[in-house]
């Protein structure tokens, strides 16, 4: 299944990949085809600034959605990491309105994200200030890759505040 098949939907999309200290950030063109990285934001918890940026960000791409890494331990249970993440999701939710927030698996991205920028020559130290866009970028291409084989969009849907939204399957 290709981007361009019925069941793919059409639109940009933003992925995220939320860190203690900084949130990665990627997009796809309105084609929905490649993931490419944007920028690394700041956590800024007091004044929610980076979430912000987010916001902004879907606006002027007039994105479809937003696609937000869930950290689950590799037991695939959530612990302290996949609940800062969803509080995430849930502000981006609560201020994005019609624009579906969506969570995905993302169990072990960020170290991917290091092999990958190790393996293409980036310094370790120059790793720091782009993992996090990388990791945003293994996030929204597997969310991309996962609609386009399965023509369902992935993940699940946050409700403005966090909650999970009940989908029925087709």
């Amino acid at each position: 299944m290709s981007p361009t098949d019925a069941r793919f939907r059409p639109g940009a999309r933003v992925g995220v990949d939320v860190g203690n200290a900084r949130v990665g950030v990627a997009a796809s063109s309105a084609a929905g085809a490649l993931a490419h990285p944007v920028r690394t934001l700041s956590r800024d918890t007091a004044a929610d600034s980076d979430v912000e940026a987010i916001v902004e960000l879907v606006g002027e791409l007039e994105a479809i959605e937003v696609v937000v890494g869930l950290p689950r331990l590799l037991s695939g249970q959530e612990g302290e990491a996949a609940r800062i993440a969803r509080d995430y999701a849930g502000r981006l939710a609560s201020r994005l309105g019609s624009v579906e927030v969506r969570m995905v698996d993302e169990r072990l991205t960020t170290v991917d994200a290091h092999r990958r920028l190790r393996d293409s020559g980036v310094p370790g130290r120059g790793q720091r200030a782009v993992v996090d866009q990388a990791a945003a970028v293994l996030i929204l291409q597997s969310a991309l890759d996962t609609e386009a084989l399965s023509g369902m969009p992935p993940g699940e849907i946050i409700m403005p505040g966090g909650k999970r939204k009940k989908e029925r399957r087709r």
